[in-house]
């Protein structure tokens, strides 16, 4: 890889880590703490958050009724994801060791927090389980596909993506078969190390 390359990678390393760390120090502001799973407020802070919520009959008055009939499309997504949540964790459990691949963590990529806050009612929250899980599995799924393709076909595509994993920018360039003869070896350790 050249040293260009490289140096872009590292830059947006850079700019990821300094996001999250804004998005840490944003935590002081807001006065909670995370230990472990448990999100601690301070007493102060819960009093307001209740007063804050809004009931449930407030907020479906405040509802368009196509946005309700809609409900249950966006929920019925519930069915492929568990499937692909079953499926994706079968498969790594069972190819990643034989391949050699870190496993990939589901709690890196799955949070399921935001039903405690106090300021949200009880559909709110219900929502807010949903798009953590939904969100979070298809980042913990584009993980396990990222580390799969980075070991079997670390080779960019012909066309730019608009997105890619953290892998690809690493992989050889399309079309330079010298360089993916020469290297496919050493980014599927690079990729064991990794874990």
């Amino acid at each position: 890889m050249d040293n260009r390359i490289q140096h872009l990678r590292d830059q947006l390393q850079k700019a990821r880590s300094a996001l999250l760390d804004e998005f840490e120090q944003r935590r002081e502001q807001f006065r909670y703490s995370v230990s472990g799973r448990k999100i601690v407020f301070s007493a102060d802070i819960r009093k307001s958050h209740r007063a804050a919520r809004e009931s449930l009959v407030s907020f479906l008055s405040r509802t368009r009724f196509l946005v309700v009939l809609t409900a249950p499309v966006i929920y019925s997504l519930i069915i492929p994801f568990l499937i692909l949540d079953l499926f994706v964790t079968i498969y790594q459990a069972v190819c990643f060791p034989v391949y050699g691949i870190p496993k990939v963590r589901r709690t890196d990529y799955i949070a399921i927090d935001r039903h405690k806050l106090q300021y949200l009612n009880g559909l709110q929250k219900l929502n807010c389980v949903y798009c953590g899980y939904g969100n979070g599995l298809i980042s913990f799924a584009r993980e396990i596909a990222g580390r799969t393709e980075a070991y079997w076909c670390p080779i960019k595509h012909a066309r730019r993506l608009e997105d890619q994993h953290d892998h690809y920018a690493g992989f050889c360039d399309f079309g330079d078969a010298a360089e993916y003869q020469a290297r496919v070896e050493d980014q599927r350790r690079a990729l064991a190390e990794k874990g």
